[in-house]
């Protein structure tokens, strides 16, 4: 009887731990997990993955779009991020610009954008930063 009683213990105790540990990870996140609280504004060294086949996979904004016919989307800068950005604003007033950034389908640069009703549209640009075109979604 007393190696039953033992053994019950036993699991009553590695139950409670196991139990304990989830919640306390819920509550604060991963337990033991230690948080860095350095910064660093150096851009990420590696490409986007380009997506499978046929899929389009939602691109991380930070660091820039995704990968077709070849040729890797860069995030704009500068002077062409201000002409860009101009352009597409003018296209699609009071929307709000996510992200501008060259295009690997056929136009020169395109501006992702969210419309003032929350819709997501594409401007598409050329190399003069002239509309060519406005993408209902994220094109």
């Amino acid at each position: 009887m007393n190696s039953m009683r033992k053994l019950l213990i036993g699991g009553a105790l590695a139950g409670s731990t196991l139990i304990g540990g989830a919640l306390g990870a819920s509550l604060i996140g991963v337990a033991g997990a230690q948080t860095d609280t350095s910064t660093s504004t150096a851009p990420a060294a590696t490409a986007p993955a380009a997506p499978a086949s046929g899929t389009h996979a939602a691109p991380d904004p930070s660091k820039g779009g995704h990968q077709a016919n070849g040729i890797t989307e860069t995030l704009l800068t500068g002077d062409d991020l201000a002409k860009a950005t101009a352009a597409a604003n003018q296209a699609v007033p009071g929307g709000t610009v996510e992200r501008a950034e060259t295009d690997a389908e056929g136009a020169a640069y395109e501006v992702h954008m969210t419309k003032a009703d929350g819709s997501e549209v594409t401007v598409k640009l050329d190399s003069s930063f002239v509309v060519t075109s406005t993408i209902d979604g994220r094109g």
